[in-house]
């Protein structure tokens, strides 16, 4: 069983083409387990609930969340659902990871969610700089996260911990912390 491979292949199906195995998520994102089991089935990759359960459980970011008898993304989606996330104050400071390529470009106009429905920050430097490591040389910027909420922009906090908000101007981004 390799579970990294599992854990990406349900990342993609629960956040961005439920369609490809032939499912649909409900409109909070939520999906039977059986049927999701049984599509996956059917489309040659046979993962036990068992398996499941254990790729939910290992997941060091904790992309999924179990509920009874269904499963779903935590955040990250492309395709519209409603995950019921309630607006909550941030903390002073939240950190955005990305890749040394992409800092110019962010520096001039700012963090934008792209194909996703919201920005994704971290709570910290070292978790900020995992996510910037995915895509390369990794920088890790501060935002400056208690501005933006005086000036009304508004965050959430998934099941996992990870903040999100619409966008980050460039104006309450204030360099860059120090890596990990």
């Amino acid at each position: 069983m390799d579970v990294k491979k599992i854990s990406k292949q349900l990342a993609y199906v629960l956040r961005h083409r439920p369609d490809t195995i032939g499912i649909t998520l409900g409109p909070d994102g939520w999906v039977p387990i059986d049927t999701l089991l049984a599509a996956m089935r059917a489309h040659g990759k046979d993962i036990s609930r068992a398996t499941l359960d254990a790729v939910v459980a290992d997941n060091d970011k904790q992309r999924f969340a179990i509920d009874g008898d269904r499963i779903r993304a935590s955040q990250g989606h492309s395709v519209q659902v409603d995950l019921g996330l309630t607006p909550i104050a941030p903390p002073e400071r939240l950190y955005h990871g990305t890749a040394r390529r992409n800092l110019d470009s962010i520096m001039a106009d700012g963090v934008h969610r792209g194909s996703r429905h919201h920005v994704h920050l971290s709570g910290d430097p070292g978790t900020a700089h995992n996510v910037g490591s995915r895509h390369g040389a990794p920088v890790i910027l501060i935002v400056d996260a208690a501005a933006m909420a005086a000036d009304g922009h508004t965050f959430y906090r998934s099941a996992n911990g990870v903040w999100l908000t619409d966008e980050v101007p460039a104006t309450y981004l204030r360099g860059e912390a120090p890596s990990a």
